[in-house]
């Protein structure tokens, strides 16, 4: 174990031996850091918060701190990051807001510089948020999620499975899987590079792709869309489609089509 002598280590912290903390960095309460965690300097962990293996901490970087909600009471609530995970400088992740609730970012994931995961975000495995990308309370994001700089995505929003979010973009609807997101709660089309690069059979990008023209291209009710596709869709992707469609959901579904652009659109 490396522990520069500035930095400061709570007693009720559990560190393995092969974890790497720098100067000035603070490890304050019941922290957890698994094996070949590396922590940098100044970067501030706290809480009931536990850090999966070889993960990176980056200068600056805010971890499992009060949620900034006005409902939080002080109870003991949690803030997980998953293996392989790395947090880059000035980036925030705040733990639950309720008793014994978590935040939780997963494995393989990057944050970038001064990116924000509110209390009680879900973020999945290999998501990518990259400059100033902000979470409000209770968002999900979806496994190999791509959100770019500047993007600010509203409280309970659910983003699914393989979306890509251009920089800049404003959502406050709920972006369905596999899609691109721009603008003003706008959709262009399915993420076609994303889907390949996932190396998605060609039998699904093509399901996915009607399954976009249905939702947006049909001129059809979205209930009437939702209920076409559930009966239609039959591939393991869009299975998953169907799935996150049907789910309950706290947020509308984005309803506009259109190639990227500034304009904004107007969610239904």
């Amino acid at each position: 174990m490396s522990i520069h002598p500035t930095a400061i280590v709570d007693k009720a912290a559990e560190l393995d031996p092969s974890v790497d903390v720098g100067p000035y960095a603070v490890i304050e309460g019941p922290v957890r850091l698994a094996a070949n965690v590396t922590v940098y300097p100044h970067a501030y962990l706290c809480g009931w918060t536990r850090i999966g293996q070889n993960c990176e901490i980056h200068m600056g970087a805010v971890v499992g701190h009060l949620p900034q909600d006005r409902a939080f009471t002080g109870e003991r609530s949690h803030c997980e990051v998953g293996p392989n995970t790395v947090i880059r400088e000035y980036a925030t992740v705040h733990r639950g807001t309720k008793p014994e609730s978590k935040t939780v970012v997963g494995s393989d994931c990057l944050l970038g510089v001064a990116s924000h995961v509110a209390h009680n975000c879900v973020v999945g495995d290999h998501v990518n948020m990259l400059n100033s990308a902000t979470l409000g309370g209770y968002v999900s994001v979806g496994p190999r999620a791509f959100i770019s700089g500047n993007v600010f995505i509203h409280q309970f929003v659910r983003v699914g499975e393989l979306v890509m979010i251009s920089g800049g973009a404003r959502l406050a609807c709920d972006v369905p899987p596999f899609l691109l997101a721009h603008g003003r709660n706008q959709v262009g089309g399915i993420n076609r590079v994303g889907l390949v690069r996932a190396e998605m059979p060609g039998d699904q990008i093509r399901e996915i792709h009607q399954a976009y023209k249905t939702l947006y291209r049909s001129g059809k009710p979205l209930s009437h869309s939702i209920a076409q596709l559930a009966e239609t869709l039959v591939t393991p992707a869009g299975r998953r489609m169907v799935e996150f469609l049907t789910a309950e959901r706290k947020r509308p579904l984005v309803r506009t089509g259109g190639a990227p652009g500034p304009s904004p659109g107007s969610p239904v």
